[in-house]
């Protein structure tokens, strides 16, 4: 009986501690963040979920929708490791390249419009959500001209994240479209 009562007792503590787990907190009263772990994805699993998310609040402000870029993802791949590197988030890298300079680089041979970058703990999509309440990178991540994106990030051991997101101008599809047609009517 002894034995009945002391598993009960156990079981209910074990319970009760399962849902009052008490947050860690940081110096300025808030929670501390909990650890993301990139590896656990697959890169194209974070860039696509990047990309709709931006597409969805590119198409509620009535712009057309993006695509992922290869030469814009490598350029934001490189600059991602490199502001880890330097141990700051600025648009030069430890080379002395800008952002132009880096898409060239990657072989983009059209208009770049803009370099995101944050160093962060946090996930993409509140790194995304942080980027949209400022009115200066919000009106970058809107801008009408862009049509591609590129997005990376490096994440140290320690759990820092470092994003890049780049948006590019490239061709328009529908003038290659009817260049296309066009050309097949000669």
């Amino acid at each position: 009986m002894v034995r009945f009562i002391f598993f009960v007792v156990a079981s209910i503590s074990l319970l009760g501690a399962c849902g009052n787990e008490i947050p860690k907190m940081g110096p300025d009263g808030k929670p501390l963040p909990k650890l993301y772990r990139l590896r656990q994805q697959t890169t194209a699993e974070v860039q696509f979920r990047t990309l709709d998310a931006v597409n969805a609040l590119r198409v509620s402000a009535q712009r057309s929708a993006l695509v992922l870029n290869a030469s814009l993802n490598a350029a934001a791949a490189t600059h991602a490791r490199d502001m880890s590197a330097q141990n700051r988030p600025w648009h030069f890298g430890s080379d002395g390249s800008s952002p132009l300079d880096r898409v060239a680089r990657a072989g983009y041979k059209y208009q770049l419009i803009t370099e995101l970058i944050s160093e962060t703990y946090e996930t993409e999509l509140e790194t995304l959500s942080v980027w949209m309440e400022n009115p200066d990178t919000r009106r970058d991540l809107l801008d009408k001209r862009a049509n591609e994106m590129g997005f990376s990030w490096y994440q140290e051991l320690s759990g820092k994240i470092w994003w890049t997101l780049v948006l590019g101008s490239g061709p328009d599809e529908k003038a290659l479209t009817e260049d296309l047609a066009l050309i097949m009517d000669e």
